[in-house]
């Protein structure tokens, strides 16, 4: 993941959404769970919103992460450590602009 990732997400609100082009099922709950296991972090998975069926698109719409009270610097960075890992293996993650349903590429890969 990019510096200015880790930048946007350290000063993006609380709760944002990601997802990944592309991603199965499978690989976004492992990826939620992950996160979950940092102190301070909360995360989940919003179901996908197209009325058109696309074999090759994720079930998944988007991964939401929110940070809690009890959230810091570490947790904020073990969070971007493990979303570039999984950036690594399965392509950029991008964000989602929930207001205006939105999407740009936070992410990129070498």
């Amino acid at each position: 993941m990019s510096d200015r990732a880790v930048q946007t997400a350290e000063a993006s609100p609380s709760r944002y959404q990601l997802y990944c082009v592309g991603l199965p099922l499978a690989v976004y709950r492992e990826v939620a769970a992950h996160l979950r296991q940092v102190t301070g972090v909360d995360a989940g998975l919003l179901p996908q919103t197209s009325h058109q069926f696309d074999y090759h698109q994720s079930q998944v719409g988007s991964l939401w992460i929110q940070y809690t009270a009890t959230a810091n610097a570490a947790a904020q960075q073990r969070v971007a450590q493990i979303l570039e890992y999984y950036s690594d293996r399965y392509g950029a993650w991008n964000a989602v602009n929930p207001r205006s349903q939105t999407t740009e590429t936070k992410t990129e890969r070498p």
